[in-house]
């Protein structure tokens, strides 16, 4: 007896001293990462129970005017208000398309992922609408359709889309509805049929109290049972936290989800998980803030901003409301860097700096700028916001939210008011460097969208998103583009599999970058710039780094070093100095734009920009280079007959650029293995005098 006590005391100093061990680890690393980037992980400062202690019931939380207490109302313009009742009549009578068995299958069947989305997005965007609109007019004419709306989607097999099936773990071509997952859009129709519940609750159990029991039910079912259940998803970052160095950090699904669980959760969950779902979320969404870049800066591109660093911040405001203040990281300093990304990317409404598989034209979300501005009292975000605000006429009509989010709709619902009285500006720095993205981005003036602007990107091809990209960069006049990043295609299966680098706008040979040897870039972190200068001043700003490590070894490369420059109100200067070990074929040098490009002799390229009444000169300074010109034709996209009888493509690059590009290839008329090439980018010199 006296052995087993001695045992068992034994035992007990060993657990001890183990988890004190463990708690001391676990410090250490939350403070390195706090000291990496300035975020202070929320699961050091807050607990459990302090979660259970600050979080409001439901019953005393009233973030947003609903059926039972209007009295916030007046605070949305009258005209928004009406234009969604509007919106809501154009619907009727409500048509809740199907989402039969052979549409979700198409995606395994031949990769397409829209035809689905179209449909299942549709259901939601129409409720929100409905929903919104009755709250607004309160006569209950919308609410035997919101009813459908509701029933219909509660009855859906899988709230997320066919492309997310793969977190099953199984090979099947449908969902297994005894094994629910989250996905973005599971995560989405959650806070969806949860804010429906919180608006309508009264008038939807006047008709049935069954039908927001069948809410709670569904999203318990599907959504806070797995949620807590499964730590081995590796969007909610556990897997990065216990192998930090092995393991890829968490992309956009993180915020993403955790603050559409986390707003569900608020208003749906039962008392018996409601603040440990929340408390997930908490820890879940440190795994993403803890390895973010301290520049702020999104590695996905601008276009991801929203649901990275956006989602992000509507998990924050979210636990800062409920709790009264109580559960408050909105002072975090990692925030306002994250915030002012989306500002440092701008180039003149509506383009923005573009990597990955972001696009060249982006709409920023103006509620959600404005939110960022006030939450870390930025005036100069704010003044952003309202600049966007007055482009896209935000805040006088129905709000452009996609897939019916009703989370970013009621946030943005609420301070509309307060955005219409902010002055607007735009926020055209002078020179941007984010050193731990290696992106740089140069004007000619501050304050100025004339003449020429340049960003250039070194990093690595190992990003969320990622296109083999390194030592790219881009080029715009007056705010129009010129040399330009393509961006990505409509979503199929190859985009997120084994061929993803075979679609051709994901190959560094389609973007401003050499190939050498006959070989591309290749993806992997271990694809990288190494030795990276930035150097800016009154006259220049510029970018060099080496590119040798972009490629693989059988590119034959002993270094390649590039430098490119912004010589502010005169010209873009290119210089590659390379030296490899063998010549296999010729090198090339790549320039992607949208501009007609003519041909006037081996070292003369002319860019016409036809819009705008302009030219641009691209000039060989060294190098023996013959020019070469390509049509990148675009075909992404649904083919969509006008009622002219022109037919278009819906495709997200089409969108954009139109049916084409032009890639100019400078093809190699030697066989040198080490050298210079460098050209020069200006305006024509005919043009040169009209142009200050």
């Amino acid at each position: 007896m006296i052995m087993f006590r001695s045992f068992i005391q034994r035992m007990r100093r060993a657990a001890i001293a183990w988890m004190s061990g463990w708690i001391f680890c676990t410090w250490i690393y939350f403070n390195a990462k706090a000291q990496h980037n300035g975020w202070t992980p929320l699961e050091q400062t807050y607990t459990l129970r302090d979660v259970q202690h600050s979080i409001q019931p439901l019953s005393h939380w009233h973030p947003y005017p609903n059926l039972a207490d209007t009295t916030g109302l007046y605070r949305i313009p009258f005209s928004v208000q009406q234009a969604y009742i509007h919106a809501a009549e154009k619907l009727l009578p409500v048509s809740w398309n199907p989402l039969p068995a052979t549409l979700f299958m198409e995606f395994s069947e031949n990769g397409n992922r829209s035809h689905y989305e179209a449909v299942s997005f549709q259901r939601r965007e129409q409720l929100a609408t409905l929903v919104l609109a009755e709250l607004f007019e309160r006569k209950g004419r919308f609410i035997n359709d919101i009813i459908n709306g509701i029933w219909a989607i509660c009855e859906e097999s899988f709230w997320g889309v066919p492309a997310h099936m793969y977190l099953q773990g199984n090979p099947h071509e449908l969902p297994d509805v005894a094994h629910p997952v989250i996905d973005l859009f599971a995560a989405e129709t959650a806070q969806e049929l949860a804010w429906t519940y919180y608006l309508l609750k009264p008038a939807l159990d006047r008709v049935s109290p069954l039908i927001c029991k069948r809410i709670a039910y569904e999203t318990t079912r599907r959504i806070f049972i797995p949620y807590l259940q499964h730590d081995d998803w590796g969007y909610l970052g556990f897997r990065w936290r216990a192998h930090p160095q092995t393991t890829e950090r968490v992309n956009n699904w993180n915020p993403w989800i955790n603050s559409n669980v986390l707003a569900a959760s608020l208003v749906l969950a039962d008392d018996s998980i409601r603040a440990r779902v929340i408390y997930k979320t908490m820890q879940s969404i440190d795994n993403f803030a803890m390895p973010y870049p301290a520049d702020g800066g999104c590695d996905e591109g601008p276009e991801y901003w929203d649901r990275a660093a956006g989602a992000l911040l509507d998990e924050l405001q979210l636990l800062n409301n409920a709790s009264h203040g109580k559960i408050n990281a909105l002072h975090q300093p990692l925030l306002h860097q994250m915030g002012r990304y989306i500002c440092k990317m701008y180039i003149r409404y509506p383009y923005f700096m573009n990597y990955g598989d972001a696009d060249a034209i982006y709409h920023p979300d103006p509620a959600l700028v404005y939110r960022f501005g006030k939450y870390t009292d930025d005036s100069l975000m704010m003044q952003f916001a309202a600049y966007l605000a007055a482009q896209e006429h935000f805040g006088t009509s129905v709000l452009p939210y996609r897939f019916g989010v009703l989370n970013r709709a009621l946030m943005a619902l609420s301070v509309l008011s307060d955005l219409a009285k902010v002055n607007p500006s735009q926020p055209l720095f002078r020179d941007v460097w984010l050193p731990d993205l290696q992106i740089m981005i140069a004007r000619s003036d501050s304050g100025s969208v004339r003449n020429f602007y340049l960003a250039a990107q070194a990093g690595n091809n190992g990003k969320s998103h990622n296109h083999n990209d390194v030592g790219n960069f881009i080029v715009y006049f007056d705010g129009n583009p010129v040399l330009v990043d393509a961006g990505a295609q409509t979503y199929t299966a190859a985009t997120f599999s084994n061929q993803r680098y075979q679609i051709w706008n994901n190959q560094s040979s389609y973007h401003n970058l050499p190939e050498i040897n006959g070989v591309m870039q290749q993806a992997g972190k271990q694809f990288r710039a190494t030795d990276v200068q930035y150097q800016p001043d009154a006259e220049k700003a510029a970018i060099s780094m080496d590119l040798t490590h972009a490629y693989p070894d059988s590119a034959g490369i002993i270094t390649w070093k590039r430098r490119v420059v912004l010589i502010r109100n005169q010209a873009i200067a290119l210089q590659d100095d390379y030296d490899l070990r063998i010549w296999k074929k010729p090198l090339a040098e790549h320039f992607l734009t949208p501009l007609q490009p003519f041909i006037r002799n081996r070292q003369e390229v002319i860019l016409a920009d036809t819009l705008h009444h302009r030219q641009f000169l691209l000039h060989l300074v060294s190098g023996n280079l013959m020019p070469y010109i390509d049509t990148v034709y675009i075909s992404d996209g649904d083919v969509v007959q006008l009622p002219s009888g022109e037919t278009i493509r819906n495709g997200r690059m089409y969108r954009i650029w139109g049916d084409h590009l032009y890639r100019i290839r400078w093809m190699q008329t030697d066989q040198q293995t080490h050298g210079e090439i460098s050209f020069r980018l200006t305006l024509s010199s005919a043009q040169q005098s009209d142009h200050p």
